[in-house]
């Protein structure tokens, strides 16, 4: 259980690592504020997730039962009649309790976490999430509005240096420039009040040959804020939709082939992020018992880049069965057959024939390798250590 934990949160963290990254990219770039980062990675962690329970699941197994083998407690188990079947009974409890979650994550959480993430990037364009001003950069603030701040402190809150372009439908212009500047609220929540300190205020009207010049020491200029469109509606996208909902679109005579292609590849893997589970422990278990007299990791590494491999085939094979160039069906089943077939097998070599080893080969290959890389290097050491004349 403690290899699984600790997988599980570490694997989440590496896969929520990269993705920060971009976020903090993306929300910079749209000026918005640096806190729904962190509401956007909380969105993500039921996608990641659907990856991460695997990995854990499949590496505490794995490290668990290395951990025996390397006591020698494994062989003093099955010296005494325990099979490796009946080992197994724990690691299935695991998995089947998993299996569980990861349908409840895929199939009921994931749609629903799904769709807030894009709710929040709908509002971070369009400047619902209270976008700040991007400092030496003129924006846009509603109608024929223009403002740009030499500086800002306080988050946004104080600005320097600012200067304000604002056009009427009659013609008229305003021009103000102002040492410092604030906005606040108004009753109305569509608009704001910036109140301008220590500035200069040019009127111009097309009837007028000269503007009209006025020097204020606090001036309040109210901003229209432009109307927000509301974000759509749940559904509209395949990840966005439950398993029930997607069985009912399936079933819907009105749904488009295009649609229904899209459902089937989507509910498809699903299912399979799910079943997949059922073969980790003998994935697990077959990795896990390095050869007699090694200490090789090998097997750890070989379970990760299998398990990731599956999963990104499987992940390509639903984009494919979404457009019709392969069937969803056979883009899902036929990878999960054939890695069935391959982890059975890697465990009845273990299981069933004496002193068998399923990556017995690429042990040896390694060794091999890290034995001619010694040679290779152990002449260059030599040779530094020859005192220069």
């Amino acid at each position: 259980m403690v290899p699984l934990v600790a997988s599980l949160v570490i694997a989440a963290m590496l896969l929520l690592l990269d993705k920060m990254l971009k976020l903090f990219d993306f929300v910079m770039n749209e000026g918005g504020p640096v806190s729904v980062v962190w509401r956007m990675l909380g969105n993500l962690i039921p996608e990641y997730l659907s990856l991460g329970i695997p990995i854990g699941v499949l590496l505490g197994i794995l490290l668990g039962f290395r951990q025996l083998a390397l006591s020698s407690e494994l062989d003093a188990l099955r010296a005494v009649g325990i099979s490796y079947n009946r080992l197994l009974r724990v690691p299935f409890i695991f998995a089947f309790v998993f299996a569980l979650v990861n349908l409840g994550i895929v199939g009921f959480l994931q749609p629903y976490s799904r769709y807030a993430y894009e709710g929040l990037r709908f509002e971070l364009r369009s400047g619902a999430l209270g976008a700040s001003i991007k400092v030496g950069e003129f924006a846009k603030l509603g109608k024929g509005m223009t403002l740009r701040v030499e500086r800002s402190e306080n988050q946004g809150r104080d600005l320097f240096g600012l200067f304000v372009r604002a056009e009427a439908k009659d013609g008229k212009t305003l021009a103000v420039t102002a040492d410092t500047g604030t906005f606040l609220s108004t009753d109305d929540p569509d608009v704001i009040l910036l109140r301008l300190q220590k500035g200069t205020l040019v009127h111009s009207n097309a009837a007028d040959q000269l503007p009209r010049v006025l020097s204020f020491d606090q001036h309040d200029l109210p901003i229209n804020l432009p109307s927000m469109e509301s974000f759509r509606v749940r559904g509209d996208r395949n990840l966005e939709l439950t398993i029930p909902e997607l069985t009912r679109v399936l079933a819907d005579p009105k749904t488009t082939a295009a649609d229904k292609l899209q459902s089937e590849a989507t509910l498809n893997r699903r299912i399979v992020q799910c079943v997949v589970m059922f073969l980790l422990p003998f994935l697990a278990v077959a990795l896990a018992v390095p050869p007699k007299r090694s200490t090789s990791a090998l097997g750890v590494f070989v379970a990760i880049v299998m398990l990731v491999t599956y999963h990104k085939i499987t992940e390509y094979g639903e984009r494919m069965g979404a457009i019709g160039r392969v069937d969803p069906v056979l883009a899902q089943w036929v990878p999960f057959v054939l890695f069935s077939a391959l982890c059975l097998w890697m465990y009845y070599v273990l299981a069933y024939r004496p002193g068998g080893q399923p990556i017995g080969f690429l042990d040896r290959w390694f060794g091999k390798l890290g034995a001619a890389v010694a040679k290779l290097m152990r002449p260059k050491a030599a040779r530094d250590l020859v005192p220069a004349e």
